[in-house]
């Protein structure tokens, strides 16, 4: 019991959330729902305090950009800093931890979780301005979403790909817990019961929330177009491919995206458009500024830190692998965002991104987490995989004409499929995606260098839950291959 106390969860879900703002009059202790928010506008409060759950550096912040490259084939150590050698490897129980990273103020996402439930909850118990409510609840979906749909990727097989029958996801809770006295042991909730939570809350999203156009800052909180490009991507996972290239259109359609890449930056913008904020392609992206930071976090821990060494003190870790690079077709501009280096300690040339460059000033800079080339490459695999490999061409070829490489033509089946594959890999390098892009489709982890590549079938495809949590909690059973 002690555990509870000093941490706050019970099963991996936080008793109790908190936000600065709320905690004026009464102790926190004695804070409940009813005390702590009067109006609508007075959970605004809590949904930003939701918003920095994302741009920790123990998820978008960090980890789910790096990992997902590191543990493929797309990045490798430079420097031994201890960060990220066990992932290269794919060390037994080296993987993301999600559910109980360290955090200033609470343990892993479910945190995010527990407020977004309170405010999903309670919101409709106070008087307010309603197009605000339907506005709030729209985006505390959305939020929720995300933090499932993470927490199932990392955790669990995606709907269809289970091996051995393994359909385990994660403790799935939609009502807020606020104390020991409405706190419960949970068992996993199955994959097909998440997805169908994540579904329901993107289209709560959709229904509750307007537009933001590219290139505004709007696209610093969720919109129509961040959920409606969040479920494409969730269809995707799912093998719902119709329903995927659907929503798809819909995005581009609210987005002001055309067939022919029109929204899109050239060739020639594609670099200045990381270095821009936000990016003229996201549809969400992080806000970070000089506040949201201690004096040491840029240098210990931001993007910019860990893949370039453009500020002093730089950690300058990771670069591209020899096969990511290779993979670049002649003229791509985006194989131009690796420029040539040396870096102390790293036998000849390395590469340093320059995707993040901490434009903003001393390490700092915004994340796009969703960009609107992935819907191109989201409806592309999509309509392949219906058949429609005309239309999967089609958006391919769309994509790369935006970013200098010349067109595809006659490639269907696997071909164009490993097509779309090789472009979601040069796209969206250090984003975050190639581990699960090959996971997804049931496919062996490839790897760089010597390292041995990792079978579908491998126990480590899957991260284990801390032992911590299923010591405290005899409902949760372990991924296979982790008792």
């Amino acid at each position: 019991m002690k555990n509870i106390f000093k941490t706050l969860i019970l099963g991996g879900a936080l008793l109790i959330g908190s936000c600065d703002s709320m905690l004026e009059t009464e102790p926190r202790q004695s804070l409940t729902p009813e005390t702590a928010f009067t109006d609508v506008e007075s959970f605004e409060s809590l949904l930003f305090s939701i918003y920095g759950r994302v741009r920790s550096f123990n998820y978008y912040g960090q980890t789910m950009m790096i990992a997902p490259e590191i543990m493929a084939d797309n990045l490798r150590i430079i420097a031994n800093t201890g960060r990220y050698i066990g992932q290269e490897a794919n060390a037994d129980r080296q993987h993301i931890n999600l559910w109980t990273y360290p955090n200033n103020d609470g343990v892993g996402i479910f945190l995010g979780i527990n407020e977004a439930n309170i405010l999903l909850t309670e919101i409709d118990k106070v008087e307010g301005d309603e197009t605000l409510r339907a506005k709030l609840k729209g985006e505390a979906s959305f939020l929720r979403a995300l933090f499932y749909f993470d927490l199932a990727r990392v955790y669990g097989y995606e709907p269809g790909r289970e091996v051995n029958g393994w359909n385990a996801s994660v403790i799935l809770r939609t009502t807020p817990t606020l104390g020991l006295s409405n706190a419960d042991f949970r068992s996993r909730s199955t994959n097909r019961e998440v997805y169908d939570q994540i579904e329901a809350d993107l289209n709560t999203a959709i229904s509750g929330l307007g537009a933001a156009s590219l290139g505004t800052a709007g696209v610093y909180r969720a919109s129509k177009g961040a959920a409606e490009l969040l479920l494409s991507r969730v269809y995707l996972y799912e093998g719902k491919n119709a329903e995927a290239a659907a929503m798809a259109t819909q995005a581009m359609a609210t987005m002001g995206l055309t067939n022919s890449g029109t929204g899109l930056v050239d060739a020639s913008g594609y670099e200045a458009a990381f270095n821009t904020f936000p990016n003229p392609e996201s549809v969400f992206e992080m806000e970070i500024r000089s506040v949201d930071w201690s004096t040491v976090d840029g240098v210990n821990n931001s993007m910019c830190s860990l893949t370039a060494d453009v500020y002093t003190g730089a950690q300058f870790i990771v670069t591209a692998t020899d096969e990511l690079l290779a993979a670049y077709d002649a003229g791509d501009i985006r194989k131009t965002m690796w420029a040539e280096t040396t870096r102390s300690g790293a036998d000849g040339i390395v590469y340093e991104s320059k995707k993040w460059l901490g434009a903003k000033g001393d390490f700092l800079e915004n994340l796009p987490i969703l960009r609107a080339s992935e819907l191109y490459l989201i409806r592309a695999e999509a309509r392949q995989k219906t058949g429609d490999n005309a239309g999967a061409l089609s958006d391919l070829n769309a994509l790369r004409g935006k970013r200098g490489v010349v067109a595809l033509s006659g490639l269907s089946g696997d071909a164009l499929f490993q097509a779309i594959l090789k472009e979601r890999r040069t796209e969206f390098a250090l984003e975050g995606h190639r581990w699960f892009d090959l996971k997804r489709n049931g496919l062996t982890i490839s790897k760089a260098g010597s390292f041995e590549p990792v079978p579908f079938d491998d126990y480590r495809l899957l991260a284990p839950i801390p032992q911590d949590e299923i010591t405290l909690n005899e409902l949760l059973e372990n991924n296979p291959g982790y008792n």
